[in-house]
């Protein structure tokens, strides 16, 4: 499709802004929600391209008060989020702008839920009711803007975040928490290295491939996870291979906001490892995940076989579940993402506690099989040793 037709404004599950040059129409959008001083929350390396200037110089020259936050991990913490509520307040802002990938994402929808709140971030954690004692009126709105095509954050009504006494990944979960206004300009990610595009690719594939094998159901987020899968097969290595792809990068884009829409359905054991695995290591989410994805595919095979066989011929992959399988093995190799967690220095040790600490996390529950913490060490065993 000619990048000049990759224009669109969607208003499901938020209202999306897509295409290249769209950035402008951030000054826009914050006129639409009455902001007049927002706080641009990124993340240290983004803040210091000229893409994150440019940002703050166009929200100067509409004579909006801007200043920029950039006090953020790569697994954004609490003391992270409250730095952030302390900066706005500071500034007398009155929206947040999230800019940035997954962890800047998180931070400043965390950011913006919590200036206005009594209680404590942990008091929202995503448990029974907990997010029914958010006061909602003294939520900022936020207008979000991916950099990266993998976490989809930018839809999301929750952010993940690091209690880093605990050593352990919190869900902070409010139905408000999604952004009012998302703008997805591939123009913004056509700087991305190689390595993050292929890593954060591998994430949107995560999301979208749990969502569609989790049991839940949910026929709308079904369908949408199924093209997103689709969407990463043909543009994911093309994006890899050339960042300047304008069309690559959209439909990249694209496909990591499906895969976010897609997994209030549910996710699973990826997810379930992963965090525990990023938390205790600080190791980059989407690369655990993709490390993850076929041991865990072949770890639930018995319960997703037949809805994988329906995936592979949708896709054109020949020999069922077994076709699938070799095709993300192929697609790993392919755009440079390791076989084992520890060809990234995860040690192989712990097991029993990261396995434990995967049956507790939320997302455990969403997974096709419930498995036991023996499975878990099993699945772990499996991805430090490459067999599969």
């Amino acid at each position: 499709m000619p990048i000049s037709q990759l224009q669109a404004n969607w208003n499901y599950p938020t209202q999306i802004h897509v295409g290249a040059g769209r950035v402008r129409e951030v000054i826009d959008a914050c006129g639409t929600l009455g902001i007049k001083a927002p706080l641009i929350v990124t993340d240290p390396g983004l803040a210091l391209l000229p893409i994150a200037g440019d940002l703050v110089r166009s929200c100067a020259d509409a004579a909006l008060h801007v200043r920029l936050f950039s006090k953020i991990k790569a697994n954004p913490t609490a003391e992270n989020v409250q730095d952030g509520v302390d900066a706005y307040r500071a500034g007398a802002h009155d929206g947040v702008i999230a800019f940035g990938g997954g962890s800047a994402l998180d931070a400043a929808k965390a950011i913006a839920l919590m200036v206005g709140q009594a209680r404590s971030l942990w008091g929202f954690e995503d448990l029974g009711d907990n997010w029914m004692r958010v006061n909602v009126a003294t939520m900022a709105p936020v207008i979000a803007i991916p950099t990266t095509a993998g976490t989809g954050s930018e839809v999301g009504r929750a952010s993940v975040i690091t209690d880093t006494k605990n050593q352990i990944k919190k869900i902070i979960f409010h139905p408000q928490m999604m952004p009012k206004v998302v703008i997805l300009d591939p123009e913004l990610t056509q700087g991305l290295p190689a390595a993050i595009t292929a890593a954060t690719g591998m994430d949107a594939l995560s999301h979208n491939l749990e969502a569609y094998c989790t049991p839940a159901y949910h026929p709308f987020a079904e369908g949408i996870s199924l093209e997103g899968i689709r969407l990463v097969k043909e543009y994911l290595p093309l994006a890899v291979q050339n960042g300047l792809d304008l069309e690559a990068r959209t439909q990249m884009l694209v496909a990591s906001s499906m895969g976010a829409t897609a997994f209030q359905r549910g996710l699973g054991a990826m997810h379930a490892l992963s965090h525990p695995l990023g938390a205790l290591y600080d190791a980059h989410h989407g690369r655990l995940n993709a490390i993850l994805m076929p041991y865990v595919l072949q770890a639930n095979r018995v319960a997703i076989e037949e809805k994988i066989i329906r995936l592979a011929r949708y896709l054109q992959i020949e020999h069922g579940f077994t076709g699938f399988l070799q095709w993300i093995l192929q697609l790993r190799e392919a755009i440079g993402i390791e076989h084992t967690l520890c060809d990234i220095g995860i040690p192989n040790q712990d097991l029993s506690r990261i396995a434990r600490m995967a049956t507790e996390d939320a997302t455990a529950s969403g997974n096709p099989i419930i498995f036991t913490v023996d499975q878990y060490e099993s699945i772990l065993v499996s991805a430090m040793t490459g067999r599969i």
